[in-house]
């Protein structure tokens, strides 16, 4: 159900004719993550689109307004960099992604003057947001308010909140079981696997030197990564999914001083070369923390375990998808 995505990027102050623009059913959100709360608001605002016959919309930021706000805040890792966040909103069929640079001058936008230029002026019919969203200077304009600010010029429709095991689904849910390698709950809170993009480069070929070679990934944006640890993974090389073992981490029994974690995979059964091929990371299990190994012997009977322990999960794994 894939649809050409039309992305239209916005700079504050933005000088669009309200009548040059076509009439749309817009959700409105941050939508880090894309995960199930996001995909609902989305969802709605396509099948309300496809009713009123109009456009489908979604508008997000860019950067994440923690950024131009936050103090001493440079920069934040995504789960769903903007290229990964495009690419999953145009699956889902959405006709146009309004991405607006966030700055402070936008930022100190009052919540009607939000309304009036975001919504009003590139001629929304219909707003679709969370039941948590807010808009406007100090985010005062909330799901509550929008119908005075509306001033009539269009209507909207509220998403509650969508929970899983109890918590409310939400980017920071996502984040902080990322952060504990949970990748079973991140993939229960998304509805996929999480992936990442990214590129094969050289490394340091200390794998192949000891019997398991290893495709470095560089990734393709400022993925957040799930915690230091080997992990069953698949790649996607070429159109095709691979099972293999993904180390990300410090390589603590090399290295004393890394500054980025590195991000290894270990194809099960593949060793074609594939150096400067664009590839794919889907994961799936957390099999175990990085450690420091007091020998290469040690590693290396290691890795023989984390070979097995990942053939175990995918034929397990295999035997519940079929």
């Amino acid at each position: 159900m894939n649809c050409v995505l039309e992305m239209i990027e916005i700079q504050h102050p933005h000088h669009f004719q309200r009548e040059a623009i076509q009439k749309s059913v817009l959700a409105l959100g941050y939508f880090d993550g894309v995960h199930l709360g996001h995909q609902q608001v989305i969802k709605t605002a396509k099948q309300l689109a496809e009713e009123k016959k109009i456009a489908s919309a979604v508008m997000t930021f860019t950067p994440h307004p923690s950024v131009v706000l936050g103090r001493n805040i440079q920069h934040i890792d995504m789960i769903t960099p903007l290229e990964e966040k495009k690419r999953l909103i145009e699956q889902m069929g959405i006709d146009l992604l309004y991405v607006v640079h966030f700055n402070k001058s936008f930022a100190s936008l009052l919540p009607q003057e939000f309304v009036d230029q975001y919504i009003i002026g590139l001629n929304v019919q219909h707003v679709v947001a969370g039941f948590d969203y807010t808009y406007g200077k100090l985010g005062k304009g909330t799901m509550e308010t929008l119908p005075f600010h509306a001033r009539s010029a269009f209507t909207q429709t509220i998403v509650d909140k969508l929970t899983n095991d109890k918590e409310k689904i939400s980017s920071t849910l996502t984040r902080e079981n990322l952060a504990s390698g949970n990748m079973q709950r991140v993939t229960d809170l998304l509805g996929r696997h999480y992936e990442v993009s990214g590129t094969v480069v050289h490394g340091e070929k200390r794998g192949r030197q000891i019997g398991f070679p290893t495709a470095n990934i560089s990734l393709d944006g400022d993925y957040l990564l799930p915690r230091t640890g080997v992990y069953a993974v698949e790649l996607k090389v070429r159109d095709t999914w691979h099972e293999a073992v993904c180390n990300v981490g410090y390589k603590p029994t090399f290295h004393d001083d890394l500054k980025k974690p590195t991000v290894e995979v270990h194809l099960l059964a593949f060793n074609e070369q594939i150096y400067g091929q664009k590839v794919r990371i889907k994961w799936h299990k957390l099999i175990r923390s990085e450690k420091k190994f007091s020998s290469v012997e040690d590693l290396v009977k290691q890795i023989s375990l984390d070979k097995e322990e990942t053939q175990r999960y995918f034929s397990h794994f295999s035997k519940i998808v079929e």
